[in-house]
Protein backbone atom coordinates (compact mmCIF):
# COMPACT_ATOMS: atom_id res chain seq x y z
CA UNK A 1 0.00 0.00 0.00
CA UNK A 2 1.37 3.38 -0.96
CA UNK A 3 1.93 6.20 1.49
CA UNK A 4 -0.83 8.72 2.07
CA UNK A 5 0.19 11.92 0.29
CA UNK A 6 -0.80 15.22 1.80
CA UNK A 7 -0.22 18.80 0.81
CA UNK A 8 0.16 18.40 -2.95
CA UNK A 9 -1.07 21.42 -4.86
CA UNK A 10 -4.33 21.12 -6.77
CA UNK A 11 -3.69 21.03 -10.54
CA UNK A 12 -4.64 24.31 -12.25
CA UNK A 13 -7.63 22.65 -13.97
CA UNK A 14 -9.29 22.27 -10.59
CA UNK A 15 -8.53 25.71 -9.19
CA UNK A 16 -11.92 27.33 -9.47
CA UNK A 17 -14.61 28.39 -7.04
CA UNK A 18 -17.00 25.66 -8.22
CA UNK A 19 -14.58 22.77 -7.74
CA UNK A 20 -15.98 20.00 -5.57
CA UNK A 21 -14.31 17.20 -3.71
CA UNK A 22 -14.13 14.12 -5.93
CA UNK A 23 -13.30 10.66 -4.65
CA UNK A 24 -12.05 8.71 -7.66
CA UNK A 25 -10.27 5.45 -8.35
CA UNK A 26 -7.06 5.55 -10.33
CA UNK A 27 -5.66 2.58 -12.30
CA UNK A 28 -2.49 1.67 -10.43
CA UNK A 29 -1.01 -1.04 -8.25
CA UNK A 30 -3.25 0.17 -5.43
CA UNK A 31 -6.66 1.79 -5.34
CA UNK A 32 -6.31 5.55 -4.83
CA UNK A 33 -9.10 7.85 -3.74
CA UNK A 34 -8.33 11.41 -4.76
CA UNK A 35 -10.40 14.32 -3.46
CA UNK A 36 -9.91 17.59 -5.29
CA UNK A 37 -11.32 20.97 -4.40
CA UNK A 38 -11.09 24.48 -3.07
CA UNK A 39 -11.63 25.73 0.43
CA UNK A 40 -13.79 28.82 0.84
CA UNK A 41 -11.83 31.74 2.23
CA UNK A 42 -8.40 30.27 1.43
CA UNK A 43 -6.02 31.51 -1.23
CA UNK A 44 -5.78 29.26 -4.27
CA UNK A 45 -2.15 28.57 -3.43
CA UNK A 46 -3.31 26.88 -0.23
CA UNK A 47 -5.66 24.46 -2.00
CA UNK A 48 -4.71 20.83 -1.51
CA UNK A 49 -4.87 17.48 -3.21
CA UNK A 50 -5.22 14.67 -0.68
CA UNK A 51 -4.64 11.09 -1.73
CA UNK A 52 -6.03 8.17 0.29
CA UNK A 53 -4.80 4.72 -0.74
CA UNK A 54 -6.61 1.52 0.18
CA UNK A 55 -4.86 -1.85 0.01
CA UNK A 56 -5.79 -3.60 -3.22
CA UNK A 57 -6.00 -6.96 -1.47
CA UNK A 58 -8.95 -5.69 0.51
CA UNK A 59 -10.78 -3.69 -2.12
CA UNK A 60 -9.51 -4.76 -5.51
CA UNK A 61 -7.93 -2.64 -8.21
CA UNK A 62 -8.76 -1.43 -11.65
CA UNK A 63 -10.48 1.45 -13.34
CA UNK A 64 -13.09 3.79 -11.94
CA UNK A 65 -16.10 2.08 -13.46
CA UNK A 66 -15.24 -1.32 -12.00
CA UNK A 67 -14.29 -0.15 -8.49
CA UNK A 68 -16.98 2.46 -7.85
CA UNK A 69 -20.17 0.93 -6.47
CA UNK A 70 -21.90 4.31 -6.28
CA UNK A 71 -20.97 7.41 -8.24
CA UNK A 72 -22.33 10.85 -7.35
CA UNK A 73 -22.04 13.71 -9.80
CA UNK A 74 -22.96 17.36 -9.12
CA UNK A 75 -25.59 16.38 -6.54
CA UNK A 76 -27.34 19.48 -5.21
CA UNK A 77 -30.44 20.19 -3.15
CA UNK A 78 -31.99 23.39 -1.84
CA UNK A 79 -34.63 23.81 0.85
CA UNK A 80 -38.11 25.20 0.26
CA UNK A 81 -36.66 28.56 1.32
CA UNK A 82 -33.91 28.29 -1.32
CA UNK A 83 -31.20 27.54 1.25
CA UNK A 84 -28.53 25.17 -0.14
CA UNK A 85 -28.49 21.78 1.61
CA UNK A 86 -26.12 19.98 -0.76
CA UNK A 87 -23.92 21.88 -3.18
CA UNK A 88 -22.48 20.08 -6.23
CA UNK A 89 -21.32 16.97 -4.38
CA UNK A 90 -19.04 14.71 -6.43
CA UNK A 91 -17.80 11.45 -4.91
CA UNK A 92 -17.22 7.82 -5.86
CA UNK A 93 -18.01 5.21 -3.20
CA UNK A 94 -15.80 2.15 -3.79
CA UNK A 95 -17.33 -1.30 -3.56
CA UNK A 96 -16.61 -3.36 -0.48
CA UNK A 97 -15.57 -0.56 1.87
CA UNK A 98 -17.04 1.14 4.91
CA UNK A 99 -17.25 4.87 4.24
CA UNK A 100 -17.88 7.14 7.20
CA UNK A 101 -19.62 10.48 6.69
CA UNK A 102 -19.10 13.04 9.45
CA UNK A 103 -19.60 16.77 9.91
CA UNK A 104 -21.44 19.40 11.94
CA UNK A 105 -25.21 19.20 12.43
CA UNK A 106 -27.08 20.66 9.49
CA UNK A 107 -24.26 19.98 7.04
CA UNK A 108 -26.39 17.71 4.81
CA UNK A 109 -25.23 14.27 5.94
CA UNK A 110 -28.66 12.60 6.21
CA UNK A 111 -29.85 14.30 3.03
CA UNK A 112 -26.80 12.97 1.21
CA UNK A 113 -27.45 9.47 2.53
CA UNK A 114 -31.14 9.47 1.61
CA UNK A 115 -30.37 10.40 -1.98
CA UNK A 116 -28.58 7.08 -2.45
CA UNK A 117 -31.78 5.01 -2.32
CA UNK A 118 -34.23 7.73 -3.35
CA UNK A 119 -35.76 8.48 0.03
CA UNK A 120 -35.57 11.88 -1.57
CA UNK A 121 -35.51 11.99 -5.34
CA UNK A 122 -32.13 13.24 -6.60
CA UNK A 123 -31.95 15.03 -9.94
CA UNK A 124 -31.48 12.88 -13.02
CA UNK A 125 -27.93 11.70 -13.74
CA UNK A 126 -26.54 12.62 -10.32
CA UNK A 127 -26.48 9.25 -8.54
CA UNK A 128 -25.37 6.02 -10.22
CA UNK A 129 -25.38 2.44 -8.90
CA UNK A 130 -23.00 0.17 -10.82
CA UNK A 131 -23.02 2.77 -13.58
CA UNK A 132 -26.83 3.00 -13.82
CA UNK A 133 -28.74 6.18 -13.03
CA UNK A 134 -30.80 5.22 -9.98
CA UNK A 135 -33.63 7.37 -11.31
CA UNK A 136 -34.06 4.81 -14.10
CA UNK A 137 -34.40 1.90 -11.66
CA UNK A 138 -37.60 0.62 -10.07
CA UNK A 139 -37.60 2.28 -6.66
CA UNK A 140 -38.58 -0.86 -4.71
CA UNK A 141 -35.92 -2.91 -6.48
CA UNK A 142 -33.40 -0.17 -5.75
CA UNK A 143 -34.24 -0.17 -2.03
CA UNK A 144 -33.73 -3.92 -1.90
CA UNK A 145 -30.28 -3.46 -3.41
CA UNK A 146 -29.52 -0.39 -1.27
CA UNK A 147 -30.87 -1.09 2.21
CA UNK A 148 -31.07 1.43 5.03
CA UNK A 149 -30.95 1.30 8.81
CA UNK A 150 -32.20 4.30 10.75
CA UNK A 151 -31.34 5.78 14.12
CA UNK A 152 -34.25 4.11 15.91
CA UNK A 153 -35.56 0.67 14.92
CA UNK A 154 -39.18 0.40 13.84
CA UNK A 155 -40.38 -3.19 13.97
CA UNK A 156 -43.66 -4.44 12.53
CA UNK A 157 -46.29 -6.28 14.52
CA UNK A 158 -45.68 -9.98 14.97
CA UNK A 159 -42.61 -11.96 15.87
CA UNK A 160 -38.98 -11.39 15.07
CA UNK A 161 -39.25 -14.10 12.41
CA UNK A 162 -42.25 -12.30 10.87
CA UNK A 163 -40.21 -9.12 10.62
CA UNK A 164 -37.25 -10.83 8.98
CA UNK A 165 -39.50 -12.61 6.46
CA UNK A 166 -41.32 -9.42 5.47
CA UNK A 167 -39.11 -8.22 2.61
CA UNK A 168 -38.71 -11.55 0.80
CA UNK A 169 -42.47 -12.18 1.13
CA UNK A 170 -43.12 -9.04 -0.93
CA UNK A 171 -41.29 -10.81 -3.74
CA UNK A 172 -43.26 -14.01 -3.22
CA UNK A 173 -40.55 -15.86 -1.32
CA UNK A 174 -41.02 -17.29 2.16
CA UNK A 175 -37.82 -17.76 4.13
CA UNK A 176 -37.42 -21.13 5.82
CA UNK A 177 -36.85 -21.28 9.56
CA UNK A 178 -33.23 -22.18 8.86
CA UNK A 179 -32.79 -19.10 6.66
CA UNK A 180 -34.22 -16.92 9.42
CA UNK A 181 -31.84 -18.51 11.95
CA UNK A 182 -28.89 -17.72 9.66
CA UNK A 183 -29.93 -14.08 9.41
CA UNK A 184 -30.30 -13.87 13.18
CA UNK A 185 -26.79 -15.26 13.55
CA UNK A 186 -25.47 -12.77 10.99
CA UNK A 187 -26.98 -9.96 13.08
CA UNK A 188 -25.42 -11.44 16.24
CA UNK A 189 -28.69 -12.78 17.69
CA UNK A 190 -29.27 -16.36 18.75
CA UNK A 191 -32.18 -18.65 17.84
CA UNK A 192 -34.14 -17.82 21.01
CA UNK A 193 -35.19 -14.52 19.40
CA UNK A 194 -37.08 -16.30 16.60
CA UNK A 195 -40.52 -16.20 18.24
CA UNK A 196 -40.17 -13.08 20.37
CA UNK A 197 -42.25 -9.97 19.79
CA UNK A 198 -40.84 -6.47 19.45
CA UNK A 199 -42.05 -5.55 22.92
CA UNK A 200 -39.75 -8.16 24.47
CA UNK A 201 -36.61 -6.63 22.98
CA UNK A 202 -34.20 -3.96 24.15
CA UNK A 203 -33.47 -1.11 21.75
CA UNK A 204 -30.13 -2.69 20.86
CA UNK A 205 -31.75 -6.07 20.15
CA UNK A 206 -34.50 -4.42 18.10
CA UNK A 207 -31.85 -2.60 16.05
CA UNK A 208 -30.16 -5.90 15.26
CA UNK A 209 -33.53 -7.40 14.26
CA UNK A 210 -34.03 -4.40 11.96
CA UNK A 211 -30.58 -5.10 10.52
CA UNK A 212 -31.45 -8.79 9.98
CA UNK A 213 -34.70 -7.72 8.28
CA UNK A 214 -32.73 -5.45 5.95
CA UNK A 215 -30.19 -8.19 5.22
CA UNK A 216 -33.01 -10.59 4.30
CA UNK A 217 -33.36 -8.56 1.08
CA UNK A 218 -29.73 -9.40 0.24
CA UNK A 219 -28.66 -5.77 -0.28
CA UNK A 220 -25.46 -4.88 -2.07
CA UNK A 221 -25.16 -1.57 -0.20
CA UNK A 222 -26.10 -0.71 3.38
CA UNK A 223 -26.85 2.87 4.40
CA UNK A 224 -26.69 3.70 8.10
CA UNK A 225 -27.97 6.94 9.63
CA UNK A 226 -26.67 7.18 13.21
CA UNK A 227 -27.57 3.51 13.82
CA UNK A 228 -26.04 3.28 17.30
CA UNK A 229 -26.69 6.75 18.75
CA UNK A 230 -29.44 5.41 21.02
CA UNK A 231 -27.55 2.28 22.07
CA UNK A 232 -25.39 1.42 25.05
CA UNK A 233 -21.65 0.72 24.49
CA UNK A 234 -22.08 -3.08 24.38
CA UNK A 235 -24.93 -2.93 21.85
CA UNK A 236 -22.92 -0.40 19.84
CA UNK A 237 -19.95 -2.75 19.70
CA UNK A 238 -22.24 -5.61 18.64
CA UNK A 239 -23.54 -3.56 15.69
CA UNK A 240 -20.03 -2.44 14.74
CA UNK A 241 -18.80 -6.05 14.79
CA UNK A 242 -21.64 -7.07 12.49
CA UNK A 243 -20.83 -4.27 10.03
CA UNK A 244 -17.17 -5.22 9.84
CA UNK A 245 -18.16 -8.87 9.33
CA UNK A 246 -20.54 -7.92 6.51
CA UNK A 247 -17.75 -6.04 4.77
CA UNK A 248 -15.20 -8.82 5.18
CA UNK A 249 -17.40 -11.84 4.53
CA UNK A 250 -20.01 -10.44 2.12
CA UNK A 251 -18.01 -7.70 0.41
CA UNK A 252 -20.80 -5.29 1.28
CA UNK A 253 -20.45 -1.57 0.60
CA UNK A 254 -21.45 0.40 3.70
CA UNK A 255 -22.03 4.15 4.01
CA UNK A 256 -22.43 5.30 7.60
CA UNK A 257 -23.34 8.71 8.99
CA UNK A 258 -22.18 9.15 12.56
CA UNK A 259 -21.50 11.94 15.04
CA UNK A 260 -19.03 9.68 16.84
CA UNK A 261 -15.52 10.32 15.54
CA UNK A 262 -14.20 7.40 17.58
CA UNK A 263 -16.73 5.03 16.05
CA UNK A 264 -15.77 6.07 12.53
CA UNK A 265 -12.11 5.63 13.40
CA UNK A 266 -12.83 2.11 14.67
CA UNK A 267 -14.60 0.71 11.62
CA UNK A 268 -14.36 2.98 8.55
CA UNK A 269 -11.88 2.55 5.70
CA UNK A 270 -12.26 6.10 4.48
CA UNK A 271 -13.98 9.21 5.88
CA UNK A 272 -15.79 12.06 4.11
CA UNK A 273 -16.08 15.34 5.99
CA UNK A 274 -19.22 17.19 4.96
CA UNK A 275 -19.44 20.89 5.78
CA UNK A 276 -22.11 23.27 4.50
CA UNK A 277 -23.40 20.75 2.00
CA UNK A 278 -19.97 20.12 0.46
CA UNK A 279 -17.46 17.30 0.92
CA UNK A 280 -14.41 19.29 1.93
CA UNK A 281 -12.05 16.49 2.96
CA UNK A 282 -11.64 12.77 2.31
CA UNK A 283 -9.15 11.08 4.61
CA UNK A 284 -8.18 7.81 6.20
CA UNK A 285 -9.64 7.44 9.70
CA UNK A 286 -6.21 7.65 11.34
CA UNK A 287 -5.39 10.84 9.41
CA UNK A 288 -8.36 12.95 10.50
CA UNK A 289 -6.09 15.20 12.54
CA UNK A 290 -4.46 16.24 9.25
CA UNK A 291 -7.65 17.87 7.94
CA UNK A 292 -6.94 21.25 6.35
CA UNK A 293 -10.39 22.80 5.96
CA UNK A 294 -10.86 25.30 8.85
CA UNK A 295 -14.44 24.33 9.72
CA UNK A 296 -13.70 20.60 9.42
CA UNK A 297 -10.66 21.00 11.62
CA UNK A 298 -12.62 22.91 14.26
CA UNK A 299 -15.38 20.27 14.20
CA UNK A 300 -12.83 17.49 14.72
CA UNK A 301 -11.08 19.37 17.53
CA UNK A 302 -14.35 19.99 19.39
CA UNK A 303 -15.48 16.39 18.88
CA UNK A 304 -12.43 14.87 20.57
Amino acid sequence: MQEVELGKAVPPAYKNKDAAIHLSTLPSSSTSYTPMGSYSGLDEAEQRLLVVDVNENEHGSGNESSDAKIQIRELSKVSDKSVPILNKVNVDIPRGVIMGVIGPSGSGKSTFLRALNRLWEPPSKTVFLDGQDIGDLDVLALRRRVGMLFQLPALFEGTVADNIRYGPQLKGKKLTDNEVYKLLTLADLDSTFFGKSGGELSVGQAQRVALARTLANEPEVLLLDEPTSALDPISTQNIEDVLVKLKKEKGMTIVMVSHSIKQIQRIADVVCLLVGGEIVEILKPDKLSEAKHPMALRFLELSN
